[in-house]
C-alpha cells in the first residue's frame, strides 16, 4: 500500500492524543487509550480503487465488550506495540452517524446514523460472495478475517476514540432506515455491532427453533444475548450458567432457568430443571478463560465449557461457540493451552454424532433482520443485557466493574447523545 493510500487522520477529540501531541497518520498504527465511544466520520482517501473507500466513522455510542476484556485481563495478548505505535486502541463495536464520505463511497451519505460490524469485510473475495465476512480474506497480511481494535486482527484502529476509520463503508455499514425512529431505541441498536448477531448466531449453529431445550454456558453480555436470541428463535427452556449470582439473576429477569456451576456439574442441576440431564442444544459464550465447576469453580479449565456441552447436549445435536479461543495463550496455567491445545473430549463428540460451529460470526448475515426485529418491538435486547450508558469520563468504572462482575453491558457516551435521546 502506498503512503497516499495509507494515510489516515484520527481527529483532534481524541483528548489522549492531544495531550500526547500526536495525529496518528497510518491506518495500520496505532496508539492504546482508554476505551472510549466515538461519533462517525467516513472518508475514502484518494488512490484507493473504485468502492475500497475508508471510512472514518465518530461512533455516538461505543459498548466496551468482553474480548476487550480478553486483551485487558491477558498480558500476553493486551494491547502491544503495533507496526511501530506505542499501542492499539481498543473498540470493535460502533455505531454512530456518518460526518464525512470520500469520493469512493457511493450510497451512504453524511447524517447517515449506522451500525458498523466488527468484522472490517471487502465484499469482494471469495469467503465475502458466500457471506463468511468473518473470514474476508483481503483485510488482514497475517490471516482471514479482521476487527477493529484487537490484535493480530490486521492492525486496523479500534472504534473506542471519537473518530474511526471504516473501510468499504457502502459495503460494511448497515444503514438505519429513519434516524428519528432509530435514536428511539439506539441502546438496542447499539447492540446490532456484535453481541446480538454474535448471540444468535451461536444460537441458529446449535440448531435453536421451536420448542428447542438449550444450555447456554456464560451469563456475560454475550451469553445474555444468546439467551434473548434462543427465545426469539421459539426456544422452550432456556438453561443460563455462570459463576456469577447477579449475572445469573440478571438472565432470570427475562425468563431465563439459570444455574451456578460453582454448586456443582451443570448435568445434575439440567436434570433437576428438564427431569433429564440433556438439552437439544448447546452454546460456549465464555470461551478460552473458562473455569471449573464445583470446587474448581476458582481455577482455569480452558477446555471445560466445551467438554460439558459435548457432555449435557444430546445425540446428533449442534453446538455453537461463539466463544473466543486463541491459536496461543502464554499466560495459561495449562502448558499445552499456552500452544493452543485443549484437552478436548473429541471422541465424545464424535461418538454422539455433534456438529460443531466455531469462530467470529459473520455480523451482515444477521444484522438487518434484527435490526427489524428491535424496531418492530419484537425484541428488547439493551434490557435484557443491562445496556447502561455511561460518560467517557467513567469508562474506568466502567472496566473496573465489569472486571468484578457486574451484570450490565456498559455503553460510553461522549457526546450525550444517549441522554438527549431519552
Amino acid at each position: 500500500m502506498s503512503e497516499r493510500t495509507s494515510v489516515t487522520f484520527v481527529q483532534g477529540r481524541d483528548r489522549h492524543a492531544r495531550q500526547q501531541g500526536r495525529v496518528v497518520r497510518r491506518s495500520r498504527q496505532s496508539r492504546g487509550t482508554p476505551d472510549r465511544l466515538s461519533r462517525i466520520r467516513a472518508q475514502g482517501w484518494p488512490g484507493r480503487q473504485p468502492g475500497q473507500c475508508r471510512t472514518q466513522t465518530t461512533a455516538r455510542r461505543h459498548p466496551q465488550n468482553g474480548g476487550d476484556e480478553h486483551l485487558r485481563q491477558r498480558p500476553a495478548h493486551g494491547p502491544r506495540p503495533h507496526h511501530g505505535s506505542q499501542g492499539l486502541i481498543l473498540g470493535h463495536e460502533i455505531t454512530g452517524e456518518v460526518v464525512d464520505t470520500g469520493p469512493d463511497v457511493e450510497f451512504i451519505k453524511i447524517g447517515d446514523l449506522v451500525s458498523v460490524p466488527f468484522n472490517i469485510a471487502c465484499g469482494r473475495c471469495r469467503n465475502c460472495k458466500e457471506g463468511k465476512t468473518g473470514v474476508c480474506e483481503n483485510v488482514n497480511p497475517d490471516r482471514p478475517g479482521s476487527a477493529y481494535g484487537y490484535v493480530d486482527m490486521g492492525g486496523w484502529v479500534g472504534g473506542q476514540a471519537d473518530y474511526v476509520l471504516v473501510p468499504y463503508a457502502d459495503w460494511n455499514l448497515l444503514k438505519f432506515p429513519d434516524k428519528d425512529r432509530a435514536m428511539e431505541k439506539i441502546l438496542d441498536l447499539a447492540m446490532l455491532a456484535d453481541i446480538f448477531p454474535t448471540g444468535f448466531h451461536g444460537c441458529v449453529s446449535a440448531g435453536v427453533k421451536p420448542g428447542s431445550t438449550v444450555y447456554i454456558a456464560g451469563a456475560g453480555p454475550v451469553g445474555l444475548a444468546a439467551a434473548t436470541s434462543a427465545f426469539l428463535l421459539g426456544a422452550a427452556v432456556v438453561i443460563v450458567a455462570d459463576l456469577n449470582k447477579e449475572r445469573l439473576d440478571q438472565a432470570h429477569t427475562f425468563g431465563c432457568e439459570t444455574i451456578n456451576v460453582a454448586l456443582g456439574e451443570p448435568k445434575d442441576q439440567i436434570e433437576h430443571i428438564l427431569g433429564e440431564p440433556v438439552v437439544d442444544c448447546a452454546v460456549d459464550a465464555v470461551g478460552f478463560e473458562a473455569r471449573g465447576h464445583g470446587h474448581e469453580s476458582e481455577e482455569e479449565h480452558p477446555a471445560t465449557v466445551l467438554n460439558t456441552l459435548m457432555d449435557v447436549t444430546r445425540a446428533g445435536g449442534a453446538l455453537g461457540i461463539p466463544g473466543l479461543y486463541v491459536t496461543g495463550d502464554p499466560g495459561a496455567r495449562e502448558e499445552s493451552a499456552k500452544h493452543g491445545s485443549l484437552s478436548i473430549r473429541i471422541g465424545l463428540g464424535w461418538a454422539k454424532s455433534h456438529s460443531f460451529v466455531t469462530g467470529q460470526c459473520p455480523v451482515m448475515k444477521y444484522n438487518r433482520q434484527l435490526m427489524m426485529a428491535i424496531l418492530n418491538d419484537r425484541v428488547q435486547i439493551a434490557k435484557n443485557v443491562n445496556a447502561t450508558a455511561i460518560p467517557l469520563d467513567e469508562a474506568p468504572r466502567g472496566y473496573h466493574e465489569f472486571d468484578e462482575g457486574a451484570a450490565r453491558k456498559y455503553v460510553l457516551d461522549p457526546h450525550g447523545m444517549l441522554a438527549r435521546a431519552s
